[in-house]
């Protein structure tokens, strides 16, 4: 146990088996969660599924080797692999089994038959979320028992929409049985800041009133496409990438995490060394006194560490709040050698831009359906 800090030492006293170990991005769940497995009688067979980015850089493997263990490592898109295990144990790293798809039901089947652990930064946002682990934990039968007993949906909506939960005092406690806490206050400091770009307001105009697409020359066919178009006047203004090369004068290493593939093309063009990791390509870290390392959201927002730069520029903005705190944590580690970190999100006025700001600024993923009726599409 000498390699664990005292926050950790205290999360595997709690563990059990069936529990969510929960801690922030950085705080070592990794090694807490081995250690766990160390400690367990007869543990078996260990197997980690994990995101298939931590799967290939070899940190789990790395950790275990502190404990004399020596995990299998595969990502989640291979659970289904691993239905037919018995007598073994599983720690499922990242929260993916949210829903009732394939993944659930590679889940469900597995814990049957196997110990397990699940660790997670963000393990839910609503009851619906816990769903699969309150059934892998023999609290209901199954989905439809949890659905029946506790939601009550809106009858109006032309989709399933949760109206209402009941009994929600054995939902709390439900979650104290399965959720360890690992709270560890870190000695990294953080500095968000907002740095505020100008769009084409015109250009902006002539896609939201008009509902012209001016590319194609013809009406815009639905809000997906409207949204879509409205993103990307918004997010190829000339003052985002003017801003990057501002930043890079007073902090030269820089991870930049944006989101779409034309995005990309425009900050290939700034004058250091970059690499990317993205749905194309899988680069290293750069090496050097001056680079930028340049992120998808969806491709590399957790399962990675850096600790050769205290700086995150979000060149625009993500849907989902989950992602950005992932992301964020990439540079907020135990291990980092910085004191501070700073965070910069480049934003503009546009309304769209203004809707997802204030959405993750609640910690909300932001709805374009809902958006888009408030906005009186």
């Amino acid at each position: 146990m000498g390699l664990l800090l005292p926050h950790q030492e205290k999360a595997v006293s709690e563990m059990h088996n069936g529990c969510i170990l929960k801690g922030g991005v950085g705080t070592g769940k990794s090694i807490a969660a081995l250690a766990y497995y160390d400690d367990c009688e007869n543990p078996g067979r260990l197997i980690v599924i994990t995101t298939g980015k931590k799967r290939d850089s070899g940190d789990w493997e790395a950790e275990g080797r502190l404990l004399s263990i020596f995990p299998e490592v595969d990502s989640w898109n291979n659970i289904r692999k691993y239905e037919d295990i018995e007598g073994a144990f599983f720690i499922f790293d990242e929260q993916r089994v949210v829903g009732s798809g394939a993944w659930v039901k590679s889940f469900l089947k597995i814990t049957k038959k196997n110990s397990w652990v699940l660790l997670s930064a963000t393990p839910g946002d609503t009851w619906m979320d816990y769903i699969p682990v309150f059934v892998a934990n023999g609290f209901y039968r199954n989905r439809t028992e949890f659905l029946n007993e506790h939601v009550v949906f809106d009858s109006w909506a032309k989709f399933p929409k949760v109206k209402a939960f009941l009994n929600t005092k054995k939902l709390v406690q439900h979650l104290i049985d399965v959720m360890v806490e690992m709270p560890y206050e870190k000695h990294t400091i953080r500095h968000e800041i907002d740095v505020f770009v100008d769009y084409d307001k015109e250009a902006y105009d002539v896609i939201w009133k008009r509902r012209w697409n001016e590319a194609e020359s013809r009406p815009v066919r639905n809000i997906s496409e409207c949204l879509s178009l409205l993103r990307r006047c918004v997010n190829t203004g000339p003052g985002r990438l003017l801003q990057i090369r501002n930043l890079l004068i007073e902090h030269p290493r820089l991870i930049v995490f944006y989101s779409f593939d034309y995005e990309l093309e425009l900050l290939r063009a700034l004058d250091v060394k970059t690499a990317e990791w993205n749905g194309h390509r899988h680069d290293p870290i750069p090496e050097g006194p001056e680079w930028a390392y340049l992120v998808q959201y969806a491709s590399g927002s957790e399962g990675w560490n850096c600790f050769t730069t205290d700086t995150i520029v979000f060149y625009s903005l993500s849907y989902s709040y989950r992602m950005t705190a992932q992301a964020k944590g990439r540079i907020d580690r135990l291990s980092t050698p910085y004191t501070d970190l700073w965070y910069y999100t480049l934003k503009s006025g546009a309304p769209l831009d203004i809707g997802i700001a204030t959405n993750l600024s609640g910690k909300r993923n932001f709805n374009e359906k809902q958006w888009a009726k408030e906005a009186h599409w």
